[in-house]
């Protein structure tokens, strides 16, 4: 394996435009070398059937290893080291300097510094690269075992702080090949549940005969599209990596081009002032915490619960740990429409307490509907009401996708692509761009949120089946 710290031998080119064919050319096969896309489901019922899969909430005092600490209230490991429960105080002001107007709010949230990898292992078959995705197991799925990426660990699993096993291929990762690349770039999870929290989301290709494993199938990028339409079955840290891949640009241009929305994005990284502090959870008002859950005194947005896992077939097979619940079905959701035959989506510059750099490209529609049921019609999310009353002529793409299952306990949004008529214009705050500008964008941290990378590989699905006519 060469070292980043050896010199250059030869210069090299600075794109790997081959990457774009060859994914091209995944993407439009439907016939894997391991499975058949309409056998995935079985096997990923076989593969839940197979294993002793148990989860039980419990009271927050049958933690084991977890406490609340005194002084703060934060919900702790003895060890140190997954993550915390603390607080958040965000205080927003829509100016540059303070003084427009602002919202203020306290909430808890998962605080986890280190950076996780989230690395699909890919290799040509027949001339076709496949993807080797893992059955796997997470304690917060609605349905526990789904697609993910070959290696899901944080950095307390893979360095086995929790006492257990290896975990399975990470040696291609942990570090990867430099000449076996194809996607390497941290992003961001959830701004409203995490603070500032990254994994690495890779792609790396091998030549080397990996060794099989029941729990895990490799597949085409056009399989993976086709499961893609179903509901709860390719993961979330799935539908991250995967949107990373450098796909082909076809269209002849954008309403703006890329100079002009970095530049309109920068305008609004500016012109919004975000004063984030991380504060005790016993000093989080407007919540309560109970035995078995802290919550919103209104029964709104989210609880932290406890739960207990038995998985028989991960790195440790029992364990505790807290989990955050929404409260109702989220709604993530992009409109569409064409210029001069170039389909464009509506991206909203979202502000959320959580991110590293304030701001982030997120859907045109992202929020729990009924956390503004109580409101007026003026204080609704802007477009929400397109989105949930679209005749079903105009939806492009559809499917319930769960979030995050090893945070999050049975999170789930309808993820959707509505097609607008041509009197829909950008508010401000939101631009038309391309998918293919989000596709590039994609490759830097920290510019496309992660509901808005799954509607990115929702809508490359949706390219790869014409029905969908996006």
């Amino acid at each position: 394996m060469l070292s980043w710290l050896e010199p250059p031998g030869t210069v090299r080119p600075r794109d790997d435009r081959d990457h774009e064919e060859r994914i091209a050319l995944s993407a439009a096969n439907t016939d894997g070398v391991q499975m058949r896309t309409e056998d995935v489901r079985a096997w990923i019922a076989e593969r839940r059937e197979a294993n002793v899969f148990h989860v039980q909430h419990i009271p927050f005092a049958e933690l084991d290893q977890w406490r609340f600490e005194g002084g703060t209230g934060n919900l702790v490991h003895a060890s140190g080291r997954f993550f915390t429960i603390e607080g958040l105080h965000v205080v927003e002001h829509d100016g540059p300097h303070g003084d427009g107007p602002y919202r203020e709010w306290r909430q808890p949230v998962i605080k986890q510094p280190e950076v996780g990898i989230l690395g699909i292992l890919a290799k040509e078959f027949d001339g076709v690269l496949h993807f080797l995705m893992q059955a796997k197991m997470e304690p917060g799925n609605p349905n526990l075992v789904q697609l993910s990426p070959t290696v899901q660990a944080t950095r307390s699993n893979y360095t086995k702080a929790h006492g257990g096993s290896n975990v399975k291929l990470i040696e291609y990762f942990a570090p990867p090949d430099p000449d076996r690349i194809i996607v390497d770039v941290l992003q961001a999870e959830q701004g409203s549940w995490f603070y500032r929290k990254s994994n690495r989301n890779m792609i790396v290709e091998t030549v080397d005969d990996v060794p099989a494993c029941d729990d895990f199938c490799w597949l085409t990028l056009g399989q993976i599209a086709e499961l893609m339409h179903e509901d709860e079955t390719i993961n979330m840290n799935a539908r991250s990596v995967l949107s990373c891949l450098p796909y082909r640009d076809t269209a002849p241009g954008a309403v703006l081009s890329d100079v002009q929305l970095l530049s309109w994005f920068t305008n609004e990284r500016s012109r919004h002032d975000v004063r984030v502090s991380r504060i005790p959870l016993k000093d989080v008002h407007g919540w309560k915490q109970g035995a078995e859950a802290i919550e919103h005194e209104d029964g709104r947005y989210f609880k932290v619960l406890a739960v207990a896992v038995k998985g028989s077939n991960r790195e440790k097979v029992s364990w505790t740990q807290p989990l955050l619940e929404s409260v109702g079905l989220g709604v993530a959701a992009f409109l569409v429409r064409d210029f001069g035959g170039v389909p464009h989506v509506l991206v909203h510059a979202r502000v959320d307490g959580g991110f590293v750099d304030t701001v982030e490209l997120a859907p045109t529609v992202q929020c729990t509907p009924e956390n503004y049921a109580h409101l007026p019609p003026e204080s609704q999310p802007p477009f929400l009401d397109t989105v949930l009353d679209a005749p079903p002529s105009r939806i492009l793409y559809e499917a319930i996708h769960s979030e995050e299952g090893g945070r999050f306990l049975n999170v789930r949004a309808r993820y959707l692509a509505v097609e607008a008529d041509d009197t829909v214009e950008a508010p401000p705050g939101y631009a038309w761009v391309t998918p293919a500008q989000l596709t590039a964008l994609t490759r830097h941290g920290h510019y496309v949120n992660v509901e808005a990378r799954t509607l990115l590989a929702c809508l490359h699905a949706a390219a790869a089946q014409p029905r969908m006519g996006v």
